[in-house]
């Protein structure tokens, strides 16, 4: 359970101003010139040992990720890249940030720029954030306007300057070189690395591509210390963390918590508990809908971590907790993310463009019955050949849903199929 006093995101629901003024009464902007005195290896290094980890997905350490950049400016200038294109179904963390805290995203726009060595930062947000997109420019001439970015940004020397790009509301772009070329004005699709955006990003040049909440809780870690926020949560997964929390609970929220919370313990307390209790409970996904379910045994007693999620073969992902009790067909709502992802699919790599595809229209026969058993293994099959076969995570993204179905409910999916079969038997 986080205490109220080391909350970082203190305007997330919105009750307090969103503009310059209310973001300067919650600390915001507050001395940021000190923050970057303290130059970037330092700011790197105390990013390292608060153990933030990646906040749109992967997980990956964000302090190491800064130290990929090259140390010294060449002839191509660097540049950091936000991530603003959440179109994870059941995330909706990050569009709260931008539209309750914009200046919380510039203020770490700045610190994790200036740390990069970076004098630009360019936020791709997605398409359909249209009143998000209105805040963020309006908070973004805010700053020009106070002299807190621009050529001399919070009296420090440093030029820096924020650009926001508006997507078109392309799932793909979420994924970091499908942004890049997109924001280059190219088709959304993914890039094959190496080399790294840390080698060649945008523009052929050295980048960063980070999640907004990566982004947004860096300053307030370096004012409060690597070591006060390495001291919530547990080992390796460290830190506080916003949870979007939906589905069939009594109160759907955004909420921030400490990394490592019980699953139960997140739902009961900030979400009004299952709709009809724990005991209705069929099973949840975790971490946004790329992710395996878990089926209520496991819930019961699993921590909000990326390690716990990983060893029951699941993952934090962003942290959208996707609530499902016993009405729902969960075969059903499988088969939805898989249209998902066939309908999301850039179609660069053949076992995605032709896998998710195939995934989706056999989750539909599985759906009305309409299939035979051994293609329950079949279809596993198919999952395991896109997983880890493409570009990007796309491929695995729509394999694993599937896979976590036939791992916890395939008795289910039998059960259907031979109820089917009776019925048609029984029809002739």
């Amino acid at each position: 359970m986080l205490n109220d006093n080391d909350r970082i995101f203190t305007n997330l629901y919105g009750f307090d101003d969103w503009g310059l003024d209310g973001a300067r009464r919650r600390g915001i902007w507050d001395n940021t010139a000190a923050l970057l005195a303290k130059g970037g290896p330092a700011i790197i290094d105390e990013m390292k040992k608060s153990g933030l980890r990646g906040r749109g997905g992967a997980g990956f350490p964000t302090g190491l990720k800064w130290s990929f950049m090259p140390k010294e400016v060449g002839d191509r200038p660097h540049y950091l890249v936000v991530n603003a294109d959440e179109s994870e179904p059941g995330t909706c963390k990050d569009r709260d940030i931008m539209r309750h805290d914009p200046h919380m995203l510039i203020e770490g726009c700045l610190v994790a720029g200036f740390a990069m060595q970076a004098h630009a930062a360019y936020i791709y947000i997605r398409g359909e954030f249209y009143d998000e997109a209105v805040k963020l420019n309006a908070a973004v001439r805010q700053a020009y306007d106070a002299g807190l970015i621009g050529k001399d940004a919070c009296g420090s020397g440093w030029a820096f300057d924020v650009y926001v790009h508006r997507g078109a509301g392309a799932y793909i772009c979420g994924e970091e070189t499908a942004l890049l070329e997109s924001l280059e004005g190219k088709k959304g699709m993914p890039r094959l690395k190496p080399p790294f955006p840390a080698g060649a990003g945008l523009y052929g040049c050295p980048s960063t591509v980070n999640n907004v909440e990566s982004i947004a809780v860096a300053p307030t870690i370096l004012r409060r210390g690597a070591a006060w926020f390495a001291g919530i949560g547990r080992p390796n997964n460290t830190g506080t963390k916003l949870f979007c929390i939906s589905g069939h609970v009594n109160k759907p929220c955004n909420v921030e918590e400490a990394m490592g919370i019980p699953l139960r313990e997140l739902i009961d307390k900030h979400a009004g508990g299952v709709r009809g209790g724990w005991d209705n409970l069929l099973a949840v996904i975790p971490g946004g809908a790329s992710v395996p379910l878990l089926p209520k045994s496991i819930c019961d007693d699993i921590l909000m971590d990326f390690d716990s999620l990983r060893n029951v073969q699941s993952g934090l992902g962003t942290a959208a907790v996707i609530v499902m009790d016993k009405s729902t067909d969960v075969i059903k709502a499988i088969a939805r993310l898989s249209y998902f992802y066939k309908h999301e699919s850039c179609g660069q790599c053949t076992p995605c463009r032709e896998g998710t595809g195939w995934m989706w229209r056999v989750m539909e026969r599985m759906v009305s019955g309409d299939a035979r058993i051994e293609e329950i293994d079949v279809l596993h099959d198919v999952t395991k050949q896109v997983e880890g076969h493409t570009i990007c995570a796309l491929g695995d993204a729509a394999a694993w849903p599937i896979q976590g179905l036939i791992r916890h409910f395939r008795p289910e999916m039998e059960r259907r199929i031979n109820e089917s079969k009776t019925r048609r038997i029984a029809a002739e």
